[in-house]
Protein backbone atom coordinates (compact mmCIF):
# COMPACT_ATOMS: atom_id res chain seq x y z
CA UNK A 1 0.00 0.00 0.00
CA UNK A 2 1.44 3.28 -1.05
CA UNK A 3 1.03 5.99 1.82
CA UNK A 4 -0.97 8.91 1.33
CA UNK A 5 0.05 12.34 2.65
CA UNK A 6 -3.13 14.11 3.77
CA UNK A 7 -2.81 18.04 4.62
CA UNK A 8 -6.28 19.31 4.89
CA UNK A 9 -8.48 18.38 8.32
CA UNK A 10 -11.69 17.90 6.21
CA UNK A 11 -10.01 15.40 4.10
CA UNK A 12 -8.22 13.89 6.92
CA UNK A 13 -11.83 13.55 8.88
CA UNK A 14 -13.62 12.20 5.67
CA UNK A 15 -10.68 9.46 4.69
CA UNK A 16 -10.11 8.26 8.64
CA UNK A 17 -14.74 8.13 9.38
CA UNK A 18 -14.50 5.79 6.13
CA UNK A 19 -11.60 3.39 7.65
CA UNK A 20 -13.89 3.59 10.94
CA UNK A 21 -16.87 2.20 9.40
CA UNK A 22 -15.23 -0.83 7.94
CA UNK A 23 -15.74 -3.36 10.51
CA UNK A 24 -12.23 -5.21 10.63
CA UNK A 25 -10.22 -1.94 10.77
CA UNK A 26 -8.43 -0.20 13.61
CA UNK A 27 -6.50 2.92 13.13
CA UNK A 28 -3.01 3.40 15.54
CA UNK A 29 -1.73 6.70 15.18
CA UNK A 30 1.56 8.25 16.03
CA UNK A 31 1.53 11.76 16.46
CA UNK A 32 4.43 13.40 15.79
CA UNK A 33 6.49 16.55 15.32
CA UNK A 34 8.36 14.99 12.83
CA UNK A 35 12.50 14.77 12.14
CA UNK A 36 11.74 11.10 13.01
CA UNK A 37 14.28 9.12 14.83
CA UNK A 38 13.82 4.85 15.81
CA UNK A 39 12.06 5.81 18.52
CA UNK A 40 9.62 7.44 16.06
CA UNK A 41 9.54 4.35 14.25
CA UNK A 42 9.60 2.34 17.01
CA UNK A 43 5.93 3.42 17.83
CA UNK A 44 4.75 3.02 14.78
CA UNK A 45 6.06 -0.57 14.60
CA UNK A 46 3.92 -1.01 18.19
CA UNK A 47 0.59 -0.03 16.51
CA UNK A 48 1.39 -2.44 13.84
CA UNK A 49 1.99 -5.38 16.31
CA UNK A 50 -1.46 -4.30 17.62
CA UNK A 51 -3.10 -5.26 14.52
CA UNK A 52 -3.82 -1.45 13.66
CA UNK A 53 -3.43 0.45 10.48
CA UNK A 54 -0.32 2.49 11.05
CA UNK A 55 -1.33 6.39 10.82
CA UNK A 56 1.40 8.96 11.29
CA UNK A 57 1.01 12.80 11.94
CA UNK A 58 3.93 15.38 11.34
CA UNK A 59 3.23 18.36 12.87
CA UNK A 60 5.33 21.14 14.60
CA UNK A 61 2.97 22.53 17.03
CA UNK A 62 4.19 25.97 17.52
CA UNK A 63 1.56 26.47 20.97
CA UNK A 64 3.97 24.08 22.73
CA UNK A 65 6.82 26.17 22.26
CA UNK A 66 7.93 29.16 24.77
CA UNK A 67 8.99 32.60 23.70
CA UNK A 68 12.87 31.70 24.24
CA UNK A 69 12.46 27.90 22.66
CA UNK A 70 13.60 26.69 19.48
CA UNK A 71 10.41 26.69 17.61
CA UNK A 72 12.01 28.37 14.29
CA UNK A 73 15.14 26.20 14.58
CA UNK A 74 13.10 22.99 15.04
CA UNK A 75 14.22 20.53 12.19
CA UNK A 76 12.02 20.09 9.42
CA UNK A 77 13.60 17.63 7.16
CA UNK A 78 9.86 16.51 5.47
CA UNK A 79 11.03 14.22 2.35
CA UNK A 80 13.46 12.09 4.86
CA UNK A 81 10.46 11.43 6.91
CA UNK A 82 8.02 10.81 4.78
CA UNK A 83 10.60 7.88 3.42
CA UNK A 84 11.05 6.53 7.22
CA UNK A 85 7.53 6.65 7.83
CA UNK A 86 6.67 4.83 4.44
CA UNK A 87 9.57 2.13 5.32
CA UNK A 88 7.72 1.45 8.48
CA UNK A 89 4.69 0.84 6.63
CA UNK A 90 2.63 3.84 7.72
CA UNK A 91 -0.61 4.17 5.74
CA UNK A 92 -1.57 7.87 6.06
CA UNK A 93 0.74 10.55 7.09
CA UNK A 94 -1.39 13.83 7.69
CA UNK A 95 0.55 17.19 7.65
CA UNK A 96 -1.57 20.02 7.96
CA UNK A 97 0.28 23.57 8.18
CA UNK A 98 -0.06 26.06 11.22
CA UNK A 99 -2.57 28.08 9.53
CA UNK A 100 -4.88 25.06 9.22
CA UNK A 101 -4.67 23.39 12.48
CA UNK A 102 -4.84 27.12 14.14
CA UNK A 103 -6.90 29.25 12.21
CA UNK A 104 -7.52 33.19 12.48
CA UNK A 105 -9.89 33.46 15.48
CA UNK A 106 -8.70 30.14 17.04
CA UNK A 107 -9.04 30.51 20.77
CA UNK A 108 -9.59 27.52 22.71
CA UNK A 109 -7.45 25.88 24.14
CA UNK A 110 -7.30 22.30 26.57
CA UNK A 111 -5.82 22.77 29.91
CA UNK A 112 -4.76 19.98 32.57
CA UNK A 113 -4.53 21.30 36.05
CA UNK A 114 -3.13 18.81 38.46
CA UNK A 115 -0.53 16.61 36.53
CA UNK A 116 0.75 19.34 33.95
CA UNK A 117 2.11 21.87 37.52
CA UNK A 118 5.64 20.38 38.21
CA UNK A 119 8.74 18.56 36.37
CA UNK A 120 8.51 20.07 32.37
CA UNK A 121 5.44 22.30 33.58
CA UNK A 122 7.37 24.34 35.94
CA UNK A 123 10.05 24.73 33.36
CA UNK A 124 8.19 25.33 30.72
CA UNK A 125 5.00 27.58 31.10
CA UNK A 126 2.10 27.47 28.78
CA UNK A 127 3.99 24.18 27.25
CA UNK A 128 1.51 21.25 28.56
CA UNK A 129 -1.67 23.71 27.24
CA UNK A 130 -0.31 23.37 23.91
CA UNK A 131 0.28 19.71 24.37
CA UNK A 132 -3.27 18.97 25.18
CA UNK A 133 -4.79 21.24 22.75
CA UNK A 134 -3.18 19.91 19.63
CA UNK A 135 -3.22 16.09 20.96
CA UNK A 136 -7.33 16.92 21.24
CA UNK A 137 -7.27 18.28 17.86
CA UNK A 138 -5.81 15.73 16.43
CA UNK A 139 -8.14 12.50 18.26
CA UNK A 140 -10.94 14.70 16.58
CA UNK A 141 -9.08 14.75 13.08
CA UNK A 142 -7.74 11.14 13.21
CA UNK A 143 -10.53 9.39 15.19
CA UNK A 144 -7.93 6.47 16.24
CA UNK A 145 -8.35 3.58 18.64
CA UNK A 146 -5.03 3.25 19.53
CA UNK A 147 -2.35 6.15 20.11
CA UNK A 148 1.10 5.33 20.51
CA UNK A 149 3.81 7.76 23.08
CA UNK A 150 7.36 7.15 23.83
CA UNK A 151 7.92 6.82 27.57
CA UNK A 152 10.82 9.30 27.28
CA UNK A 153 8.38 12.06 27.67
CA UNK A 154 6.91 10.64 30.81
CA UNK A 155 5.00 13.02 31.93
CA UNK A 156 3.13 14.04 28.58
CA UNK A 157 2.36 10.34 28.30
CA UNK A 158 0.80 10.65 32.08
CA UNK A 159 -0.61 13.40 31.07
CA UNK A 160 -2.45 12.38 27.58
CA UNK A 161 -3.71 9.09 29.37
CA UNK A 162 -5.36 11.25 32.10
CA UNK A 163 -6.67 13.63 28.94
CA UNK A 164 -8.34 11.03 27.66
CA UNK A 165 -9.72 9.52 30.77
CA UNK A 166 -11.01 12.82 31.57
CA UNK A 167 -12.73 13.82 28.06
CA UNK A 168 -14.25 10.14 28.03
CA UNK A 169 -12.22 9.80 24.33
CA UNK A 170 -12.51 6.14 23.05
CA UNK A 171 -8.93 6.10 22.38
CA UNK A 172 -6.98 3.31 24.16
CA UNK A 173 -3.18 5.09 24.80
CA UNK A 174 -0.18 2.88 24.36
CA UNK A 175 3.10 4.26 26.37
CA UNK A 176 6.10 2.50 24.43
CA UNK A 177 9.81 1.58 25.67
CA UNK A 178 12.54 4.66 25.72
CA UNK A 179 14.66 4.01 22.55
CA UNK A 180 18.26 4.73 23.41
CA UNK A 181 21.61 5.11 21.32
CA UNK A 182 24.39 2.55 22.47
CA UNK A 183 25.83 4.60 25.02
CA UNK A 184 22.54 4.66 26.52
CA UNK A 185 21.72 8.12 25.72
CA UNK A 186 17.88 8.71 24.98
CA UNK A 187 16.74 9.22 21.50
CA UNK A 188 15.49 12.85 21.26
CA UNK A 189 15.35 14.86 17.87
CA UNK A 190 17.33 17.87 19.68
CA UNK A 191 20.42 15.58 19.94
CA UNK A 192 21.31 16.73 16.84
CA UNK A 193 21.75 20.02 18.28
CA UNK A 194 24.42 19.09 20.31
CA UNK A 195 28.24 19.68 20.09
CA UNK A 196 30.51 16.64 20.20
CA UNK A 197 31.62 17.78 23.29
CA UNK A 198 28.24 17.99 24.32
CA UNK A 199 27.49 14.72 22.79
CA UNK A 200 29.69 13.09 25.04
CA UNK A 201 28.73 14.81 28.08
CA UNK A 202 25.02 14.11 27.90
CA UNK A 203 25.50 10.34 28.70
CA UNK A 204 25.22 11.38 31.69
CA UNK A 205 21.86 11.78 31.81
CA UNK A 206 21.48 7.93 31.49
CA UNK A 207 24.54 7.46 34.06
CA UNK A 208 22.97 9.57 36.46
CA UNK A 209 19.66 6.87 36.11
CA UNK A 210 21.66 4.29 36.32
CA UNK A 211 23.09 5.44 39.80
CA UNK A 212 19.64 5.77 41.23
CA UNK A 213 18.32 2.18 39.85
CA UNK A 214 21.74 0.80 41.23
CA UNK A 215 21.22 2.53 44.40
CA UNK A 216 16.97 1.07 44.69
CA UNK A 217 18.24 -2.60 44.02
CA UNK A 218 20.77 -2.04 46.64
CA UNK A 219 17.65 -1.68 48.76
CA UNK A 220 17.94 2.31 48.95
CA UNK A 221 14.73 3.49 49.39
CA UNK A 222 15.15 7.21 50.07
CA UNK A 223 14.12 9.23 47.56
CA UNK A 224 16.56 12.42 48.93
CA UNK A 225 19.63 9.18 48.47
CA UNK A 226 18.61 9.05 44.94
CA UNK A 227 18.13 12.64 44.76
CA UNK A 228 21.40 13.18 45.88
CA UNK A 229 23.13 10.42 43.95
CA UNK A 230 22.34 11.73 40.63
CA UNK A 231 23.17 15.01 41.21
CA UNK A 232 26.55 14.19 42.21
CA UNK A 233 26.82 12.26 38.61
CA UNK A 234 25.34 15.07 36.78
CA UNK A 235 27.85 17.38 38.63
CA UNK A 236 30.95 15.14 37.56
CA UNK A 237 29.81 16.11 33.58
CA UNK A 238 30.53 20.12 34.07
CA UNK A 239 28.57 20.90 31.08
CA UNK A 240 24.85 19.64 32.29
CA UNK A 241 23.11 22.20 33.89
CA UNK A 242 20.10 20.30 36.32
CA UNK A 243 16.88 22.20 35.70
CA UNK A 244 15.09 19.54 38.12
CA UNK A 245 15.86 16.05 39.31
CA UNK A 246 13.04 14.90 40.69
CA UNK A 247 11.51 11.66 42.26
CA UNK A 248 8.00 11.23 41.86
CA UNK A 249 4.62 9.03 41.84
CA UNK A 250 3.90 7.62 38.39
CA UNK A 251 0.74 8.24 38.89
CA UNK A 252 -0.23 11.80 40.44
CA UNK A 253 3.61 13.31 39.07
CA UNK A 254 3.64 14.07 42.88
CA UNK A 255 7.21 14.26 44.89
CA UNK A 256 7.89 10.79 46.94
CA UNK A 257 9.88 10.72 50.00
CA UNK A 258 10.14 6.96 50.08
CA UNK A 259 11.19 5.11 46.72
CA UNK A 260 9.44 1.92 45.57
CA UNK A 261 7.24 0.57 42.79
CA UNK A 262 5.13 3.03 40.32
CA UNK A 263 7.63 5.71 41.29
CA UNK A 264 9.22 7.74 38.78
CA UNK A 265 13.39 9.42 38.78
CA UNK A 266 13.10 12.33 35.88
CA UNK A 267 15.81 14.47 35.05
CA UNK A 268 15.76 17.82 32.94
CA UNK A 269 19.12 18.67 31.96
CA UNK A 270 20.37 22.04 29.93
CA UNK A 271 23.55 21.13 27.51
CA UNK A 272 24.65 24.31 26.14
CA UNK A 273 21.59 26.00 24.47
CA UNK A 274 19.54 21.92 24.22
CA UNK A 275 17.30 20.66 26.75
CA UNK A 276 17.40 17.27 27.38
CA UNK A 277 15.06 14.97 29.44
CA UNK A 278 15.35 11.20 30.71
CA UNK A 279 13.93 9.19 33.28
CA UNK A 280 13.77 5.85 35.00
CA UNK A 281 10.74 3.80 35.83
CA UNK A 282 10.78 1.74 38.87
CA UNK A 283 7.51 -0.07 37.40
CA UNK A 284 4.85 -1.67 39.53
CA UNK A 285 6.29 -4.85 40.01
CA UNK A 286 9.12 -3.45 41.43
CA UNK A 287 11.34 -3.81 38.69
CA UNK A 288 13.97 -0.63 37.13
CA UNK A 289 13.26 0.53 33.63
CA UNK A 290 15.81 2.41 31.72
Amino acid sequence: MVMQIIRSIPDMQKTMLALRAQPDCRIGFVPTMGCLHEGHLSLIRQVRRLGCLPVVSLFVNPIQFGPREDFSRYPRPFDHDCRLCEQEGAAYLFAPSAEEMYPSGASVFVEETKLSGGLCGAARPGHFRGVTTVVTKLFQIVQPHVAAFGRKDAQQARIIAHLTACLNMPVEIEICPIVREPDGLAMSSRNRYLTPVERAQSVGLVEALREAAGLYRSGETGAAALIRAMEERLRQQGLLIPEYVAVVDYASLQPVETVGPSTLCALAVKVGSTRLIDNLLINAAGETVL
